[in-house]
C-alpha cells in the first residue's frame, strides 16, 4: 500500500479519484505542528535550535497518519508546491520518524494543478524534500517568533494598550499610519476650471480652456473665482475655430495572467473581496481541480495551456482576435515561487466553475488568462485645439475611439483611482471649422489629499516595496484588523489610535526594524536562503546580533521616560504650530498649564500639567490644532424634572455619553454620532436616558413594540424579533404603522435575525458529508464552529478569523467522535409512576449518597491549560 499525504480533505478526495486502489490518501489539515507558544522555543544561544509542538487539535489526524504509515510500503508527500507545502511535508516526515513509523521509501511529489494528467505525471517523477525551501521556512518562522516574543513583552510593559508587534505587520501598519499623516497634513488648494459645451454637426462635445492670453494654463492657474470669471468671460466673448486636429493610433497589449498579488488586487477592485476571502475561494477552486496553484509570483503559462487558450480564442472569436504567435510573459521576481505558473484555469474549454463567489472569482481568472493570449487592442486618440480670433486663447477637446477591441472584447483591467481626461468619440472636425458654442462653465475645485489605502492598493504598495510575500498579505492584513490597529470603512483603511501610537513607538525606538528598505532587504535574504545562496542560521545571527541589545536597552527605560520621548517625537502631530503663532501646548481650558502626552491604563492621552486643578484631557487620536476640543470634565446640562438629579455630559473610553446622577449605579447612555452636536443639550440627553421607548402594543400580538439604541445602532424590538432603524431620529419618531411594517420586513429577511438564531460571524462553506453550511458562531463561552448538528469550540490558540473550512471540519469531526456512542447511551429517563406508600416509606429510609464518586468524577476532568 502507498500512503499519500496532502493538506486538505477536499484535495485528498480529488486526488484519490485519479489514483488506483493501491493508494491511500490522507489529509494533514494544514500544518500539524508549530513552534511551542512559550518563551525559549527558538534558542539563539544554541545555534537557533527550535522546539516544535504538535497542534492539540491534530492529535486524531496524526494518529490516523501514523497508523497508515506503519502499514505502508511507500510514503508520498504531495503537499503544495511552495515553501509552506515543503514545510508541512518536512513536519510530517519528522513526526513519523520520531514515532518510528516511516516506510522504507519516502518521496516528494508536486503538481501545479490537481488534474489527472498533472497528478499522474508527478507521481511518475518523484524527488526528495528541498532542504533550501525548508531552511527558508525555518528562518522566516524563527524571525517572526523572535520579533514577536521579544518585542511584545516590551510593548506590554512600556506602552499601555498595545497588544503585539510583528516583523511585517508593523511595517504594513506604518504605511497606513503614514498615509493618515499625509492626509492630515494636507492643505487643500482652490482652483477653477473653465470649459465650453460645443456642438458640431449636431454632436455635442466638451472643450477645456488650456491657454489664456498667450499663457499656458496648468491645473492651479485659475486660483480664485475672480480669475475664473474673467477667463469665462473671455471664452464667452471669443469666436473659436479649429486650429489643429491630431489623431494618433494607440496600441494596448493585454495584461499577463494573474499572480497571487494581482489576483488579490483585481478581486478587491472588481468583486469587493478581501485578500483573505480571495485566497480562501482560490484555494477551494484549486482543490476542486478548476485552477492552477494560487500562490505564485510567476506570470508565465505552460506551453500546452497556451495552445489550449489559443484554441478557445479561435472558437469564440474571429481569427483577428488571435495573434500570430503565442504571447510569452516573464517576471523579474527572484524568489523560489517564481518557477510556478501563473494562476489560470486547468481547462480553457470550461468557462464556468462553482457558484456564488467561487463562480465570480473563477470567471475573473478565466477571462484574465484567456485575454492574455488575445490580440492587441487598437485605439485612436484624437486631440482637437480651437483658438479665438487673437490666437492667444485656446480650448482643447480630447476623444478616444476603439478601432479594434482585441483583448478588450473580453477583459479590461481595473484601476484603483481612475482619473482620465480621455473623452468619448468626438465629431469629425477639420481645420477652419467653427463649432457652435452652447455654454461656458466655470467650476470650482479643491486639490485632494492622497487616498487612503484600499486592500488592493495596500497589497500593490507592499509588493512594490518588496515587503512580505504575496502569499502572506491576506494574513498580514487580517492581523491588523484583529488587533484593532486599523478599521475599514467603505473599503478604505483608517489608522486607529492604538495603531498610530504603536507606529510612533516603533519609529522612535526601533526605527531600523520598521524601515521599508530593511524589511525588504530581509525578504531578499530569505529568498537567498530558499535559492540556496545563503545559510539560514547566518541570516538569523545577523538579525539577532543587533535586535536583542536594542530590545534590552528599551526594556531598561521607565514607562515615564518612554512617554516623555514619545511626547517629543510626536510633537508635530500632537501639538502642531498655530496660525497665530501661539503656544500649541498651552491648555485651552485653564490657559496656564502645558499639555503633554501621558500614559494610562487604556492607552495614551494628552493632559494638562495643572492636574488635578485642571482636568482637561484629550484622546491621543484627536491630534492637536486649531479649535482643540478635549475633555474638560463633566459638563452639567441641567436637572431631570422627574428625579431632580443632575444630568451631565461626559467623555469616556468609548466616546461621549450622558449620565443621570452620580455613583456606580448612575444611569448612562452613549451619544450617537448622528446626533447634531450644536443642538445637543438637556432635551436630547433626557431623550437618550429615557430609552427604550415604548411605541405601543402590536395590533396582532398585543405585545409591546419598543425602540432603542444598541451595540449595532438603532433598532425596533417586539416579542424577540428585531428590525434595524436608519438613524437615531427614527428611534423617537417611528410610529405604530411604520414599526409594524419594518418588523414585518425584518421577519421576511430584511432585518436582524431572531434572538436565539444569531447571525453567523462567517460561513466557511459546505460540509461535504451533510451538505450543510459550516459556520463560525459567537457563543456565550467564545466562538465555535457548527454544521447545524455538531458544535465544536474553537481552541484558544486558533484565530477564528483565520480558521479554514478544513480545520473547522476537523474540529467538528473530533467533537462528534468524543460524543457518547449511541449504543451505550442511556435511554432518556421516563417519568416515574407514583410510588406506593410502602415504597415511599422505604425510600425515605435510604442512607444519603456517598460523595466519593463525585470527587472521583471531578478528578477525571481535563486540567485547564496554562496561559
Amino acid at each position: 500500500m502507498q500512503l499519500v499525504i496532502v493538506e486538505s480533505p477536499a484535495k485528498a478526495k480529488t486526488i484519490e479519484k485519479y489514483l488506483g486502489s493501491d493508494y491511500r490518501v490522507l489529509a494533514s489539515y494544514g500544518h500539524i505542528r508549530d513552534l511551542a507558544p512559550k518563551d525559549g522555543s527558538v534558542d539563539p544561544d544554541n545555534d537557533f535550535d527550535m522546539v516544535w509542538e504538535a497542534y492539540g487539535d491534530k492529535t486524531r489526524q496524526l494518529k490516523a497518519i501514523t497508523d497508515e504509515a506503519k502499514k505502508a510500503d511507500r510514503l508520498i508527500l504531495a503537499t503544495d508546491p511552495d515553501r509552506e507545502g515543503e514545510a508541512i511535508s518536512w513536519h510530517v516526515l519528522e513526526v513519523l520518524g520520531k514515532r518510528k513509523a516511516l516506510p522504507k521509501a519516502v518521496e516528494r511529489v508536486t503538481f501545479n494543478a490537481i488534474t489527472k494528467k498533472a497528478v499522474t505525471e508527478a507521481m511518475a517523477a518523484p524527488r526528495q524534500l528541498d532542504d533550501d525551501l525548508i531552511d527558508a521556512y525555518r528562518a522566516r518562522r524563527a524571525l517572526d517568533y523572535l520579533v514577536g516574543f521579544t518585542l511584545s513583552p516590551v510593548l506590554w510593559r512600556k506602552l499601555p494598550g498595545a497588544k503585539s508587534a510583528g516583523r511585517v505587520q508593523s511595517v504594513a501598519l506604518r504605511l497606513i499610519v503614514e498615509r493618515e499623516r499625509e492626509i492630515e497634513a494636507f492643505t487643500a488648494q482652490e482652483y477653477w476650471s473653465v470649459s465650453a459645451q460645443m456642438e458640431q454637426d449636431g454632436q455635442p462635445f466638451t472643450a477645456r480652456l488650456v491657454r489664456l492670453e498667450g499663457e499656458k494654463l496648468d491645473k492651479l492657474s485659475l486660483g480664485n473665482a475672480g480669475a475664473a470669471e474673467a477667463a469665462k468671460a473671455k471664452v464667452e466673448a471669443g469666436h473659436f475655430t479649429v486650429e489643429t486636429v491630431e489623431t494618433r493610433p494607440v496600441k494596448r497589449n493585454p495584461p499577463p495572467p494573474f499572480t497571487t498579488s494581482t489576483l488579490q488586487q483585481e478581486a478587491a477592485r472588481k468583486l469587493g473581496f478581501s485578500a483573505s476571502h480571495t485566497m480562501r475561494i482560490a484555494q477551494s477552486l484549486y482543490e476542486d481541480g478548476a485552477i492552477t496553484y494560487m500562490r505564485t509570483d510567476g506570470v508565465q503559462m505552460d506551453g500546452g495551456a497556451i495552445q489550449e487558450a489559443r484554441k478557445a480564442i479561435s472558437e469564440r472569436y474571429s481569427g483577428h482576435y488571435l495573434p500570430e504567435t503565442p504571447r510569452q510573459y516573464q517576471t523579474k521576481a527572484k524568489n523560489a515561487q517564481e518557477a510556478h505558473e501563473a494562476i489560470r484555469p486547468t481547462d480553457f474549454s470550461r468557462d464556468r466553475a462553482g457558484s456564488g463567489d467561487h463562480a465570480k472569482l473563477y470567471d475573473l481568472i478565466f477571462k484574465r488568462a484567456l485575454a492574455s493570449q488575445m490580440a492587441t487592442a487598437l485605439l485612436e486618440r484624437t486631440t482637437v485645439e480651437l483658438v479665438d480670433g487673437t490666437g492667444r486663447t485656446a480650448l482643447r477637446a480630447n476623444g478616444q475611439v476603439v478601432k479594434f477591441p482585441g483583448f478588450l472584447a473580453l477583459y479590461e483591467e481595473g484601476l484603483d483611482d481612475p482619473d482620465s481626461e480621455d473623452g468619448g468619440l468626438l465629431p469629425l472636425m477639420s481645420k477652419g471649422d467653427s463649432p457652435a458654442k452652447k455654454s461656458v462653465d466655470a467650476v470650482q475645485h479643491f486639490t485632494q489629499p492622497p487616498p487612503r489605502f484600499s486592500e488592493a492598493s495596500l497589497v500593490k504598495r507592499l509588493e512594490e516595496l518588496g515587503i512580505g510575500r504575496p502569499s502572506t498579505y491576506a494574513s498580514i492584513i487580517q492581523v491588523l484588523k484583529d488587533r484593532a490597529y486599523v478599521r475599514v470603512e467603505k473599503n478604505r483603511f483608517f489608522a486607529e489610535e492604538s495603531g498610530r501610537l504603536l507606529t510612533g513607538f516603533l519609529e522612535r525606538f526601533f526605527e531600523r526594524y520598521v524601515a521599508y528598505d530593511f524589511t525588504a532587504g530581509l525578504e531578499e535574504e530569505l529568498d537567498d536562503v530558499s535559492g540556496g545562496r545563503a545559510e539560514w542560521r547566518a541570516v538569523l545571527e545577523a538579525f539577532w546580533r543587533d535586535f536583542k541589545p536594542k530590545t534590552a536597552e528599551v526594556m531598561e527605560q521607565k514607562p515615564s521616560e518612554i512617554t516623555a520621548e514619545l511626547d517629543k517625537f510626536l510633537e508635530p502631530y500632537l501639538f502642531p504650530k498655530k496660525a497665530d503663532g501661539g503656544d500649541p501646548r498651552l491648555c485651552p481650558k485653564c490657559g496656564e498649564g502645558r499639555l503633554a502626552l501621558r500614559g494610562g491604563r487604556f492607552g495614551a492621552f494628552v493632559a494638562c500639567s495643572n492636574y488635578p486643578e485642571c482636568k482637561f484631557t484629550r484622546r491621543f487620536a484627536q491630534g492637536g490644532g486649531e479649535g482643540d476640543q478635549g475633555d474638560s470634565g463633566p459638563e452639567e446640562l441641567g436637572t431631570d424634572p422627574v428625579t431632580g438629579e443632575a444630568v451631565s455630559k461626559r467623555s469616556g473610553r468609548f466616546g461621549p455619553y450622558v449620565q443621570l446622577g452620580d455613583g456606580k449605579d448612575a444611569k448612562r447612555a452613549s451619544i450617537p454620532k448622528d446626533v447634531p452636536g450644536e443642538d445637543f443639550g438637556l432635551e436630547w440627553a433626557l431623550k437618550l436616558l429615557s430609552l427604550p421607548r415604548e411605541i405601543g402594543e402590536h395590533p396582532e400580538t398585543g405585545k409591546p413594540i419598543t425602540a432603542s439604541i444598541g451595540r449595532y445602532g438603532p433598532y425596533l424590538a417586539h416579542d424577540g424579533k428585531y428590525a434595524r432603524l436608519s438613524g437615531t431620529m427614527e428611534v423617537f419618531e417611528t410610529g405604530m404603522n411604520a414599526a409594524v411594517v419594518k418588523l414585518a420586513e425584518a421577519a421576511a429577511g430584511g432585518g436582524r435575525a431572531r434572538r436565539g438564531t444569531p447571525e453567523p460571524l462567517k460561513v466557511l462553506g459546505k460540509n461535504p458529508a451533510t451538505d450543510t453550511d459550516v459556520k463560525i458562531m459567537d457563543g456565550r463561552y467564545g466562538a465555535y464552529v457548527t454544521d447545524g448538528s455538531v458544535n465544536a469550540t474553537i481552541p484558544k490558540d486558533k484565530n477564528k478569523d483565520e480558521l479554514t473550512l478544513d480545520e473547522a471540519l476537523l474540529l467538528i469531526a473530533e467533537r462528534a467522535a468524543k460524543a457518547p456512542a449511541k449504543k451505550g447511551k442511556k435511554a432518556p429517563a421516563k417519568k416515574a409512576a407514583p410510588k406506593k406508600a410502602s415504597e415511599k416509606k422505604a425510600a425515605d429510609k435510604k442512607p444519603a449518597a456517598k460523595k466519593a464518586p463525585a470527587k472521583k468524577a471531578a478528578a477525571s476532568k481535563p486540567a485547564k491549560p496554562k496561559p
